[in-house]
């Protein structure tokens, strides 16, 4: 099944240009351009100084797809196995 409609949002100058927010995932070829206006957001609105704030925190740099955080997830979990360990040792717990 091939995907034959996209919505993105971009945003229209004054010249007649057109600049889209992101690539739609569309194939290369003839399509229908249909513009909506979309309600003005105020500068002040609490939602939108929000999300400002969300998008300024700067990424990591890491872009491998979770590998460092199934890394990091599984480097506490085996400290926390070899702490489990140790507190079972001097409690004299043995397991078989």
């Amino acid at each position: 099944m091939s995907l034959t409609e996209a919505v993105v949002q971009g945003t229209l100058y004054e010249d007649g240009t057109l600049q889209l927010n992101e690539k739609p995932n569309l194939p290369s070829g003839r399509v229908q351009v249909i513009l909506r206006r979309l309600p003005e957001t105020l500068a002040d609105d609490p939602f939108w100084q929000r999300m400002q704030a969300i998008w300024a925190i700067p990424r990591s740099g890491t872009e491998d797809g979770g590998e460092q955080s199934l890394e990091e997830a599984r480097l506490e979990r085996e400290a926390w196995e070899a702490g489990q360990r140790e507190l079972e040792r001097l409690q004299g717990i043995e397991h078989s």
